[in-house]
């Protein structure tokens, strides 16, 4: 069986159950390539919370901000691939450990079955349950991470996880191979010193936004390239990547950051990457009221699940 969206010039887009791009809501891993999953969780939030309603504010828009066929990459997602709206995965919220492990659990069964999951959080802290679940089917990934913070903190408050620390844990539990993966944008302010060197130390490579700027986006798209070379890639997508004037809507925002035009100039030069999983987080549609974030993320959402129907279609899957 194949699965694929309602046809918006048959039934209007306001109408029905808000799933992602209005596809079926079905939990299956049989029969299809992708899956959108939300994870509505936020309690590793340090500041702002509210990424609990990023899911559904995405959906909702993903209805006018995504649709099927790319003009660039001349394809058309639903005709390449079968894909489903998983629906969202559940938690307790405020229990970390105990949220991580059902968050996994689920997510191993996307892994497992060879579909790629396109995950919508909920903060940063969901990758690493996400990382968990990828690395015991396709060991150890390289990371594409783009955000305006490290998150390589090793605790906050005497505790081990928040929506900091993510990728330090992940670095320390070889989920990731730190020696292929990237973090790109990042431009936060930092508690100390010391911390600006936290990543370099777990072995990742970081190109600051300050040196982005700089830079033409084919050579950032190519250092990407260079550094994930051959490896089997996890993208992962903080929307603070962009800067508030295109993403007010997050938890916490930093100026200086990216177009939404330059993040999918970026993401698109990423298609022919061996890419088993992503996600997009921290969308808080509570500090948004024009909506203009969530239209961001459902867009490059759609960019995601295009480049999977993309290199299907150029046999690269």
């Amino acid at each position: 069986m194949k699965y694929g969206a309602v046809n918006s010039l048959k039934s209007p887009r306001f109408a029905g159950v808000k799933t992602f791009m209005r596809m079926q809501q079905v939990r299956t891993v049989e029969d299809i390539d992708f899956a959108v999953v939300g994870i509505p969780f936020d309690t590793c939030a340090t500041y702002r919370a509210g990424a609990r309603f990023g899911p559904a504010s995405v959906r909702e828009m993903s209805c006018l901000a995504a649709k099927p066929y790319h003009p660039i990459l001349d394809v058309d997602i639903f005709e390449e691939c079968s894909g489903v709206d998983y629906g969202d995965l559940d938690s307790i919220p405020g229990y970390v450990k105990e949220s991580f492990d059902l968050i996994q659990e689920e997510m191993q069964k996307l892994f497992a079955g060879g579909v790629i999951p396109v995950a919508i959080g909920g903060d940063h802290s969901v990758t690493l349950p996400e990382l968990r679940a990828c690395c015991s089917v396709h060991g150890p990934v390289a990371l594409v991470h783009f955000d305006a913070h490290y998150d390589t903190i090793a605790e906050y408050f005497g505790k081990p996880y928040s929506h900091g620390t993510p990728f330090y844990h992940a670095a320390k539990e070889c989920l990731v191979d730190t020696s292929c993966s990237i973090q790109i944008g990042i431009r936060e302010g930092l508690y100390g010193a010391e911390d600006k060197n936290n990543s370099a130390r777990l072995g990742y490579e970081s190109l600051t936004a300050d040196t982005m700027h700089r830079m033409d986006l084919d050579a950032v798209v190519e250092k990407i390239r260079q550094r994930t070379k051959g490896r089997k890639v996890f993208l992962t997508f903080d929307i603070d990547f962009l800067d508030p004037a295109f993403a007010p809507g997050t938890g916490t925002p930093v100026p200086g950051g990216f177009s939404t035009w330059e993040a999918l100039e970026i993401i698109r030069g990423l298609k022919e990457l061996d890419i088993v999983g992503y996600d997009l987080v921290e969308v808080a549609p509570a500090f948004d009221g024009s909506g203009i974030t969530s239209i961001a993320a459902a867009g490059i959402i759609q960019e995601f699940l295009s480049q999977i129907a993309w290199r299907k279609k150029s046999r690269k899957l």
